[in-house]
């Protein structure tokens, strides 16, 4: 095995649930990457009954040629931190990104999340988060104002794609049964242990109001959950809050925009999620 400590590697996991309209664009885009030299893919197939494994299956042999090592692990139905766990138990390497199957990353952002966390110390990296192009206007809507909250344009969000050393690895052993795997992961780590690259990815938000309520809903709750679960944590919490007149230009700027972010918000007040179970919004 190739010693991390010589050279950057990465093992990248990605858990896939029913991913088959996702996961070859996913795949493509990784594979496109610049580097590292050495790195291994790990596709978690989770209780899926459409063709994300066959699809998968069909990236090998570019993998091989890239110098890469591309697993498939055809999983019985255990949820996103059964199957990210899965994926943790196939890993090669310490260093490891954390990818959802519809985030399409830039191809010099996983060589450059490999060369950051190439160090002893402590670390957790991620891309510069864009917000792909939504199809529906009220999704077109609420990524005008979302994009300009603090979670996104400050600190490192690590949104659909989180990357941490060998030694942030060891801050926890298997994911526990949570809503909110990207919060667990980033707040085990100070903000100054987190790493944010030049390199970015585009990840996609849900589509259609009724969906962004649900999503919303659901990303509330697992933020409720850790502060109940692990308490401890919320010491490297360093979110930032809107004023009221960076709201007030918001609204005057784009009221539209900020009219379908802020209904969306109030309708979770509401109506707040009443379990803890993971739902996929689109």
């Amino acid at each position: 095995m190739t010693s991390e400590a010589s050279l950057s590697v990465l093992s990248i996991l990605i858990p896939a649930n029913n991913e088959a309209a996702h996961i070859s664009p996913c795949l493509k885009a990784v594979l496109a990457s610049d580097g590292p030299a050495v790195a291994q893919i790990v596709v978690a197939a989770n209780g899926c009954d459409d063709e994300t494994v066959q699809i998968a299956e069909s990236f090998r042999t570019q993998a091989e040629n890239k110098g890469w090592s591309l697993t498939i692990l055809d999983l019985p139905a255990l949820g996103k931190m059964g199957a990210l766990n899965a994926a943790d138990d196939a890993a090669s390497f310490g260093t490891r990104a954390y990818l959802d199957a519809d985030v399409l990353v830039d191809p010099a952002l996983m060589g450059q999340i490999a060369e950051a966390l190439n160090t002893d110390a402590p670390r957790y990296a991620s891309g510069k988060l864009r917000l792909s192009r939504a199809k529906t206007w009220a999704t077109r809507a609420y990524a005008r104002t979302y994009s300009k909250v603090p979670f996104i344009t400050h600190g490192v969000p690590g949104a659909g794609l989180f990357a941490v050393n060998a030694a942030g690895r060891a801050r926890w052993e298997d994911f526990p049964g949570i809503i909110s795997d990207d919060t667990f992961v980033r707040l085990n780590f100070t903000p100054e242990e987190r790493i944010g690259t030049d390199a970015g990815y585009d990840w996609p938000l849900v589509e259609g109001f009724a969906a962004l309520v649900k999503v919303r809903r659901r990303q509330n709750a697992g933020v409720d959950e850790i502060k109940a679960r692990f308490p401890d944590l919320l010491k490297n919490d360093d979110k930032f809050t809107l004023g009221l007149g960076t709201k007030l230009t918001m609204m005057l700027r784009d009221p539209l925009g900020f009219s379908v972010y802020a209904a969306v918000s109030i309708v979770v007040k509401l109506s707040p999620q009443k379990s803890n179970t993971w739902e996929r919004g689109r």
